[in-house]
């Protein structure tokens, strides 16, 4: 059975999933409007350079710093009392016509991101996929964040989970695609035989030139509701391109049975 995994953050949606949220966890009393501001700003040196695995660290322990001492059940309840208001409108239409003709060729579908799990999961669910690869939090007795993490769905982290997916749902994963925008999830884009940039930052546009990985430039954010009336003509030779390969890879299938 084949498979694609989608990164999340300037794959699927247009904005860093975390920074997203601001608004609300800040009207909560959770976060202040200089650590939103300081979200923004990070959001933006990241859109600009990318992030290598060093600003990854920092951004990572950044966040578990600020989210000690929150309650998961509040955190999950903010997320999805707000999801269709600030992440649906962020979700870029060329993805979920990837994701309509991943289906459509009964192929299993997952998002993979370094987000929490208790954002990316939701998510998961409005775009109707098979599930989620997402990092997790140490959780205490009482159900508040310690400032420790579990699972960090990064680099090779992203990789490893990925093959473990595959493992247990039999997934071949020579047949399967991957699509990030940021090198440092050149491992789970190796982990698979269909490697897809999107919106690469200079790191991986580099690396998917010398290895001959196809650039998918996304650009195009609309809600869920108004995906039928958007036309997309600067995409619609990517998604041929990715509905001959598909198809390819079923007679192939086929042919070897």
């Amino acid at each position: 059975m084949r498979a694609a995994f989608f990164d999340l953050d300037k794959t699927v949606i247009a904005r860093a999933s975390v920074v997203a949220f601001g608004g609300p966890l800040r009207r909560r009393g959770l976060v202040n409007r200089r650590t939103v501001a300081r979200a923004v700003l990070g959001q933006l040196l990241f859109l600009w350079f990318g992030a290598d695995e060093e600003k990854m660290a920092k951004i990572r322990e950044s966040m578990l710093e600020v989210s000690a001492g929150w309650d998961r059940d509040e955190v999950r309840a903010i997320v999805e009392e707000t999801l269709s208001d600030v992440i649906e409108p962020l979700i870029y239409a060329e993805a979920q016509e990837l994701i309509s003709l991943h289906r459509a060729a009964g192929d299993r579908i997952w998002l993979v991101s370094s987000a929490p799990s208790e954002i990316v999961e939701p998510l998961a669910s409005m775009l109707g996929v098979d599930g989620a690869i997402a990092s997790k939090a140490e959780i205490d007795e009482l159900g508040r964040y310690t400032g420790k993490i579990e699972f960090y769905a990064q680099g090779a982290g992203k990789a490893a989970a990925i093959r473990a997916l595959a493992e247990s749902h039999h997934l071949d994963l020579d047949e399967s695609s991957a699509y990030s925008d940021s090198a440092t999830d050149i491992p789970m884009l190796e982990a698979v035989g269909h490697p897809f940039a999107v919106n690469p930052d200079r790191a991986l546009a580099k690396v998917a030139k010398d290895r001959g990985w196809e650039i998918l430039q996304f650009s195009n954010p609309v809600r869920l509701r108004d995906r039928a009336s958007v036309r997309l003509p600067a995409f619609t030779g990517a998604v041929v391109l990715v509905g001959l390969l598909l198809a390819g890879l079923g007679r192939t299938r086929r042919a070897a049975a």
